[in-house]
């Protein structure tokens, strides 16, 4: 008896290391089911498991990623998971859905159509398809998103591209994708200075914090007065740090300078009910006698001497310097008016394509690019995506392909 079941945990052992070494080593249909899992979140039906398990039997392992983003959880979830850390100061994936994180899944949706590169700067909105009898878009809530969220609602189905302008009010030429949004607005134009949207579209798009660009060597000229150049009566705190971020962050922040989020403080201390505004050629301030908003004359007394903002003009400063190293693309100027110009110059930049890349290898492979397989791999995947037509959603098909184990 003892012999018997002997024999019996044997062939049983061997059973299991047969079929361990089969999905490990052997096969396509746990590659398969890795890429689903990793693009979609859920598992895949019998069906479509076994078509892509034909597509990798075939060599063609973006075919079998395409499959996989076809499931509605790609949108609904992976795609907004990877997005709605990019609209507010925390960082944070727990957020409603917004105009912000819908255009950004539209973007993806529509790759083949869809540069994206023109996130940061086209006049261009996403909202619900207007048959499903939504609350409209409005500039003062996010109601529509809300019930769209609430609703279940099929992101890959029920998105409809609209101009910005048409649904805010802004004129065509204010507008920038996702950074004149009104979840953008809503916590980077709120108060402040304005340098916030600056920053967070640094971060969240070139993949670089202030630190990251900090150049000492650039010129102070645009550094506005509310900068102490003496911080704590120590001018070589100035010097040495304060200047290397400035130098380069006022001239291009000063594309904003018409932009704010106005909101009633007294009753709604978050901005709920808050809405973009934007001073045209009919609008003066009080406080500056142009166009430029008043919160870019605050404080304006800390150095007198400092850059008092006329206009909505900016420089890129970083193409000289160590920053040149960004990858700036030299068929643009490096300056002009606005914030659609300003953008551009950001996302036409190589740091741009290298930072949506690599945002889409940690979502994808759950980890940083590491070995010198995956960089190898985030380079060929950057090339591809820069030489054709900045497709995103390929992207996350090539990333899935190269994650998808051996």
């Amino acid at each position: 008896m003892a012999l018997s079941l002997r024999s019996g945990a044997l062939v049983g052992g061997a059973v299991a290391m047969l079929s361990l070494s089969t999905l490990s080593y052997g096969g396509t249909l746990e590659q398969a089911k890795r890429i689903h899992d990793r693009l979609a979140g859920v598992p895949p039906t019998d069906d479509v498991l076994l078509q892509m398990k034909a597509d990798l039997d075939g060599g063609d392992g973006v075919a079998a990623a395409n499959r996989a983003m076809d499931n509605d959880s790609f949108y609904n979830v992976t795609v907004k998971n990877w997005a709605a850390p990019w609209t507010n100061r925390e960082q944070s994936v727990f957020v409603p859905l917004n105009d912000y994180i819908a255009t950004v899944v539209g973007f993806v949706r529509d790759g083949e159509t869809m540069d994206f590169r023109a996130l940061l700067y086209a006049d261009v909105l996403y909202v619900a398809d207007p048959t499903l009898g939504l609350t409209p878009y409005a500039n003062g809530n996010n109601s529509h998103y809300e019930q769209l969220e609430a609703g279940g609602y099929s992101l890959q189905s029920n998105l409809v591209q609209r101009s910005q302008s048409s649904l805010t009010g802004l004129p065509s030429d204010a507008t920038a994708g996702v950074v004149t949004s009104r979840a953008a607005a809503k916590s980077f134009f709120i108060a402040g200075t304005n340098r916030a949207n600056f920053r967070f579209t640094l971060m969240n798009h070139l993949c670089m914090d202030l630190e990251q660009v900090h150049d000492i060597t650039r010129v102070p000229d645009r550094i506005r007065q509310d900068v102490s150049r003496s911080p704590g009566g120590d001018a070589r705190v100035f010097l040495n740090n304060c200047i290397g971020c400035h130098n380069g962050m006022d001239p291009m922040a000063q594309a904003f300078a018409y932009y704010d989020f106005e909101y009633d403080a007294d009753t709604d201390l978050t901005g709920e009910n808050g809405a973009i505004a934007y001073n045209d050629e009919t609008a003066i301030e009080a406080e500056t006698g142009t166009r430029v908003q008043a919160k870019y004359h605050f404080n304006s007394a800390t150095f007198p001497y400092g850059f008092v903002t006329p206009d909505d003009k900016w420089d890129n400063y970083w193409r000289a310097g160590v920053n040149q190293n960004l990858g700036w693309d030299e068929s643009l100027s490096g300056g002009g008016n606005g914030a659609r110009t300003m953008l551009q110059e950001l996302a036409h930049s190589e740091a741009f394509a290298s930072c949506q890349v690599t945002k889409v290898f940690k979502t994808v492979c759950l980890r940083d690019p590491g070995d010198e397989s995956d960089r190898g791999a985030v380079e060929t995947i950057k090339t591809h995506f820069t030489q054709n037509g900045h497709n995103i959603k390929q992207v996350f098909a090539e990333t899935a392909n190269h994650c998808k184990g051996v």
